[in-house]
């Protein structure tokens, strides 16, 4: 089964859609070729954020992995030069 991957933009397009009312969830859904768990699980995730909200959200995101990575390098090169300080005693 072929997977959809949807930008943010219309992720929150469609988000922005439901907001106004004008049709039900169902429907936009449907037109948006989506399911109404993608719907609600996208609301949970990006609420009323916009298009500049989502993206530097995704920014920070791949800051902090990297970031994160960085540490851990950082933490077992640490480990690593006790153990040798460790032996030398």
């Amino acid at each position: 089964m072929k997977t959809r991957q949807f930008t943010e933009d219309q992720i929150i397009k469609l988000l922005q859609d439901a907001k106004k009312g004008e049709k039900p969830i169902e429907e936009l859904c449907r037109d948006f070729g989506c399911s109404p768990a993608s719907y609600y699980g996208w609301k949970k995730k990006y609420g009323d954020t916009t298009v500049d909200e989502a993206k530097r959200l995704r920014q920070l995101e791949k800051e902090n992995a990297r970031l994160l990575r960085i540490v851990g390098e950082q933490r077992l090169e640490i480990d690593a030069m006790k153990g040798v300080l460790q032996k030398k005693r």
